[in-house]
């Protein structure tokens, strides 16, 4: 590795993130003949082909793979060393990689991203939503943040208290579970308790990476089950469901009311005693003492918690 020319990490980091040199180069504003040319030299140096040509792109190499935890763990050490130790939003250009659930995004985006457009215009903001690799990229510094749903009852498997402890988090905000049905539903005519709610059949929005809810851990205890018909990973395609169909739709409080607008669908209680879960936002202690980590961290917790207080 003698005389390595460290730049071209980041030219690899970026191929495994595009898996294609045509939008390397456009990210890293190089030619493609140029970005050609350092993959040459990253092949040469590490000993490996590192991407394989495919129909679809480039396809990395298990070597290429088996580099890519290191190869960020190592760039962020990098950016932490040369960040200055005060940080001026107005000239910062720095992009931010943010996964949450996808309950989260209206709940949060709308109320921190405007005063962020103004204190920086030129930081950018890469999100993806929560899946079950997260939390594993939140552990390996690959993330900067992740906003993601975790239990406060002692019932379940994804207490708080359960996050690695290479984790810091705090509350953003605490949320229930309400359950959705159709207007006219033939429920509404009926008495509301647990044994109508198991009565009809469900539907089911898995997201965060996590098949199965607190709801139904509690209703395992009691041996019971709920009859799910359709699983499916999208929260306004569910609502479109349940709005034409006998299916009783579970969702968070919090989210159903920002969505409810939308769609014709009356709330119901969860006829089961639950104790709140909460969004926590996510964040290695690695990034503790990093100027610009801290304000944005900051500026998610004080406008989420403005707008829905704990």
């Amino acid at each position: 590795m003698k005389n390595f020319d460290f730049n071209l990490l980041t030219v690899l980091e970026v191929l495994l993130e595009e898996q294609s040199v045509t939008a390397a180069a456009t990210r890293l504003h190089l030619s493609q003949s140029a970005v050609s040319k350092q993959l040459s030299k990253l092949r040469e140096t590490f000993d490996d082909k590192l991407f394989e040509r495919t129909a679809y792109g480039l396809r990395p190499t298990p070597k290429a793979k088996q580099l890519a935890p290191e190869l960020r763990r190592v760039l962020n050490q990098v950016e932490q060393l040369t960040r200055p130790s005060e940080f001026d939003p107005s000239m910062s250009r720095r992009k931010f990689r943010i996964e949450l659930v996808e309950t989260a995004y209206s709940l949060t985006y709308p109320y921190f991203m405007p005063e962020l457009l103004k204190q920086a215009p030129n930081v950018s903001i890469d999100s993806q939503t929560w899946h079950s690799q997260s939390m594993d990229k939140l552990l390996r510094c690959e993330t900067d943040m992740g906003i993601a749903c975790r239990e406060w009852d002692e019932r379940s498997l994804l207490h708080i208290r359960n996050l690695p402890e290479e984790l810091n988090y705090i509350e953003l905000t605490r949320d229930h579970s309400v359950c959705l049905v159709r207007k006219d539903h033939p429920l509404l005519k009926e008495v509301w308790n647990l044994d109508t709610f198991l009565k009809y059949r469900h539907l089911q929005v898995t997201f965060g990476g996590i098949a199965q809810w607190l709801l139904d851990d509690v209703l395992q205890i009691q041996h019971l089950k709920r009859d799910i018909a359709i699983n499916l990973t999208d929260f306004n395609s569910a609502m479109q469901l349940c709005e034409k169909s006998d299916l009783i739709l579970c969702s968070p409080a919090k989210y159903a009311k920002e969505m409810l607008g939308h769609y014709q669908l009356i709330t119901l209680p969860v006829p089961t005693k639950l104790v709140p879960g909460t969004y926590a936002l996510l964040w290695h202690r690695h990034f503790d003492l990093d100027p610009s980590h801290r304000w944005l961290r900051e500026m998610i917790i004080e406008s989420v918690q403005q707008a829905h207080p704990v």
